[in-house]
């Protein structure tokens, strides 16, 4: 048996069992990974994978426990290549952040730039994705870490710890009627038509969940995925915006939005940062996850991502 076998196995698996795109995804021909496959289980002695005819239809019992090792094998792997190149190059290469759009424009820069400064030879490779899809690039070795409020303590092989905290906070057209308040309410907001993200992303769930416990519903005429787009449609007169307090702040004073906290209203926010478990992180990932919270640090770190929680609260 041979690492290509269980690439192989592996990725057919990330594909549904569809095998013409696993070859693709490998560079590779579909009667390749079918041969490499059939001599795994050969070797092996058990069935991976049910078949009907030559398509794969689901994973065997067995081929789940092979599927662990496969995975526990390959990490190990990974591990083993970076380890080489943080010895070789020391503090060079490549960091991988996966995030969303709000935490790449507005949590972010300042991190980053402190990362390049501190370590000039090493590269920022930012790969942007709703929530869930922060989650699988870490898992799937994409990226070193992922940043992201949600998704990410719903994973099993990741560990999330708390990165920072923040607040909702609504803006409006400097005319608005609502812009004369100090304190706005759900009962004032429930009045309004409503622009905010996407369900799955920044907190939304806090503002549902906020309007339902006072039996009120939200009028919310236009979702999108970040605070530049909705404060677009704001903009525009389409409704009030409510969006994250580092988003709304972004404006200058005395410019044709205003923005009012709505903590009262929505609650806390925790935006989290997840590390595959049991990965090896290279000196600098460390360093910049140090720069990202004053409550991370390396033995913290060493601890979540070796131990058997999948959640830590700082």
């Amino acid at each position: 048996m041979n690492l290509h076998q269980f690439r192989f196995v592996q990725e057919a698996v990330r594909r549904d069992l569809n095998l013409t795109e696993t070859a693709k995804a490998l560079f590779t021909s579909q009667p390749g990974v079918s041969k490499a496959i059939l001599e795994l289980e050969g070797e092996l002695g058990v069935d991976i994978f049910a078949r009907h005819g030559k398509r794969l239809r689901r994973v065997t019992e067995p081929g789940q426990l092979v599927l662990k090792s496969i995975e526990l094998i390959m990490r190990e792997v990974g591990n083993l290549k970076r380890i080489g190149e943080e010895f070789s190059k020391q503090d060079t290469g490549t960091l991988s952040i996966a995030t969303t759009h709000s935490q790449a424009r507005y949590f972010l820069p300042g991190p980053v730039a402190q990362l390049r400064k501190r370590f000039p030879k090493v590269n920022i490779s930012l790969h942007q994705g709703a929530p869930d899809q922060v989650a699988r690039m870490v898992l799937e070795e994409v990226a070193d870490v992922g940043i992201a409020t949600e998704g990410l303590a719903n994973y099993g092989e990741l560990v999330s710890m708390p990165c920072y905290e923040w607040y909702h906070a609504v803006v409006m057209p400097a005319g608005h009627p609502l812009a004369q308040l100090e304190r706005i309410s759900l009962e004032d907001l429930a009045l309004q038509p409503l622009v905010s993200y996407h369900p799955s992303f920044s907190g939304r769930t806090r503002i549902d969940q906020a309007f339902a416990a006072r039996r009120l519903k939200p009028n919310i005429v236009l979702e999108a995925i970040d605070a530049d787009v909705i404060k677009t449609y704001v903009r525009l007169g389409l409704g009030v915006g409510i969006i994250a307090e580092s988003a709304a702040r972004d404006d200058a004073p005395g410019g044709d939005l205003v923005w009012r906290p709505v903590g009262h209203l929505f609650g806390q926010n925790v935006t989290r940062i997840a590390f595959k478990r049991g990965a090896y992180l290279r000196n600098f990932v460390y360093a910049f996850a140090e720069m990202l919270s004053d409550r991370l640090s390396r033995a913290l770190i060493d601890r979540s991502v070796a131990g058997d929680a999948q959640d830590y609260e700082l």
